[in-house]
């Protein structure tokens, strides 16, 4: 009886476990300093691979591995214009939402991370 309940202990683990699966992905996906900056400029608008390693200062190469890394959590989006591809976010207002989240969860822990560029002190610094 025993192993039984530990059985059916395990296995609703496992189902939790399992259940949290998209939400670490989901997660991972911003574990990056350079993708999560790349979300930021895409929230001023949509943006060429081109513009986006001229304002990074990375290469062509990495640009285009976060963004598919992006694209394939279903965060970005592209399109072709032209020769080039243009990117834009997928959900733009439930992205703003959650870096606003994380800024007030690292003012509470202390940390003074600046993640948003709507609500951070860039965007405040513009609108003066």
């Amino acid at each position: 009886m025993m192993m039984n309940a530990n059985r059916a202990e395990g296995s609703e683990r496992a189902a939790e476990l399992e259940a949290l699966v998209p939400a670490t992905c989901l997660f991972h996906s911003f574990s990056d300093p350079s993708r999560l900056v790349i979300l930021q400029h895409l929230q001023l608008g949509e943006h060429r691979v081109v513009d986006l390693t001229e304002h990074l200062g990375l290469s062509q190469s990495t640009v285009s591995k976060h963004l598919a890394r992006l694209k394939d959590a279903g965060l970005v989006a592209s399109r072709p214009e032209g020769r080039a591809s243009v990117y834009s976010l997928q959900h733009a207002e439930a992205l703003t939402e959650l870096l606003a989240a994380a800024e007030k969860l690292l003012a509470l822990t202390g940390d003074a991370v600046q993640l948003c560029p709507v609500h951070g002190p860039r965007a405040a610094a513009k609108s003066e």
